[in-house]
C-alpha cells in the first residue's frame, strides 16, 4: 500500500478493536499509510481483540504504537508527553472516540502544539457515532448517549473546559481544519462543511469469507447491562426466549460482557458462549456463521448486513421491552435504542 499522495504524516488514535478496524477500511479507501496509537484499555477481553487487530494493521503496512495508557497514576502524563512530538508532526489526525476524555485531552493539545492539521478524520465507532454527529450539529456537550439525561459529576465538571476545546475543534469553520466522518451509520443531521464518506467494509469483506453459512442462529450479545441500561435478570430471560424461538446455540460475547454474567447466561440457557477474537465483522466473515443472526439494538445490526451482502445471511433485531430497563433509565437513552433498531438498513426485526 501506498502513503496519499495529497497528505504526509498520518496519525490515528484508537482505543477499542471496532475503531482499529474501521482505520483499516479508511486507509483501504483512502490509499494511505498511518501510524495508529492503541490507547489500550485495561480489560483482558478488549486488549486481546486490539492485538490481533494490531497484527492486521501492520500486516497491511501501518505502524502500530502500543500505549498502556491506563497503566496507573502516572500512564496519563507520560503517553500524553510521549505523544506530543508525533502530534506536532502530524499532517493528519484520525480518532476513533470523539467522547474519549483521552482523546478530547490530545486534540486539545494539538491545537497548543499550534498545529492546523489539513484534515481531522472521525472514523466509525459504532452507534456512538450517531449520537457524536447529532451532538455536535446542536452545538451541544459531548457526552456518551447512556449518560444524557444525567447531571454532571465533578469530574465532567473539572474537564468541561478541555471537552469544550475538542468540541471546537471537531467543528468545521472557513479557513481551518477540514472535519470529515467515515461511517457505516445513517447519518441524519450532518453538520455542514463535515464530509461524510460510506464505509462500506471494503476491506473486510476482500480478505476475509466468503464464509460457510449453517443452517442455525447465532446470538450477539450486548453490554446494555453492564453499562446500565438493561436490568441483569430481564436480559437473561430475553436471551433465552430467543435462543428458544429461533433455535440458537451460539452466543457470540460483546467484548466488555462481564465473566460472572456470561458464565449465568450458558448455565441458564444451554447456549455456547464464544468470546470472539476479533470484532464481530471480520468473525463472521470467516465463518462459520448462522444463517440467522439475531441481535439487539447494537452497532452489528448496521454493520453486519453491509460485511455479510451476498452471503444469504439474514439479520434480525430484537427492540428492548421498556420494562427490561434498569430504574432511573432515561427517556433519552430509551429513544436511542429504538432509533439504533429503526433506523437498521436491511434487518428485520423480531
Amino acid at each position: 500500500m501506498s502513503s496519499s499522495s495529497t497528505f504526509g504524516s498520518t496519525l490515528c488514535f484508537v482505543e477499542s478493536p471496532v475503531q482499529l478496524l474501521n482505520v483499516l477500511e479508511w486507509a483501504h479507501l483512502d490509499g494511505a499509510t498511518a501510524t495508529v496509537v492503541v490507547l489500550s484499555p485495561t480489560d483482558p477481553m478488549t486488549r486481546g481483540q486490539l492485538r490481533r487487530m494490531a497484527e492486521l494493521a501492520r500486516a497491511d503496512g501501518h505502524t502500530v504504537r502500543w500505549e498502556e495508557a491506563r497503566g496507573g497514576p502516572a500512564a496519563p502524563f507520560q503517553t500524553i508527553g510521549g505523544l506530543a512530538g508525533p502530534l506536532r508532526a502530524a499532517d493528519r489526525v484520525v480518532i476513533g472516540d470523539p467522547f474519549s476524555r483521552y482523546v478530547q485531552l490530545l486534540l486539545t493539545l494539538y491545537s497548543f502544539l499550534g498545529r492546523r492539521a489539513r484534515d481531522l478524520v472521525v472514523v466509525d465507532d459504532g452507534t456512538a457515532t450517531m449520537e457524536f454527529v447529532s451532538q455536535l450539529a446542536r452545538g451541544e456537550r459531548l457526552v456518551r448517549w447512556h449518560r444524557r439525561g444525567g447531571r454532571p459529576g465533578p469530574r465532567d465538571l473539572v474537564f468541561a473546559p478541555v471537552s469544550a476545546a475538542a468540541r471546537r475543534r471537531l467543528t468545521p469553520a472557513p479557513g481551518r481544519t477540514t472535519v470529515s466522518l467515515f461511517t457505516s451509520m445513517p447519518v441524519d443531521e450532518a453538520l455542514d462543511g463535515v464530509t461524510v464518506t460510506t464505509n462500506a467494509y471494503a476491506w473486510t469483506r476482500d480478505r476475509f469469507g466468503p464464509p460457510r453459512v449453517t443452517r442455525g442462529a447465532d446470538l450477539v450479545g450486548t453490554s446494555l447491562v453492564e453499562t446500565g441500561v438493561v436490568d441483569l435478570d430481564r436480559y437473561l430471560q430475553a436471551v433465552s426466549g430467543l435462543a428458544a424461538a429461533h433455535g440458537a446455540t451460539r452466543y457470540f460475547a460483546h467484548r466488555r460482557e462481564s465473566a460472572d454474567k456470561l458464565h449465568r447466561l450458558a448455565g441458564e440457557t444451554g447456549l455456547e458462549v464464544v468470546r470472539p477474537d476479533l470484532p464481530l465483522e471480520l468473525i463472521a466473515r470467516r465463518g462459520p456463521i448462522g444463517g440467522t443472526i439475531l441481535s439487539f439494538p447494537s452497532t452489528v445490526v448496521h454493520t453486519l448486513p453491509i460485511a455479510l451482502e451476498g452471503t444469504g445471511v439474514k439479520v434480525a433485531v430484537c427492540e428492548i421491552d421498556p420494562s427490561w430497563l434498569s430504574e432511573g433509565v432515561s427517556d433519552h437513552a430509551q429513544g436511542f435504542l429504538r432509533g439504533i433498531a429503526g433506523s437498521a438498513r436491511g434487518v428485520r426485526t423480531v
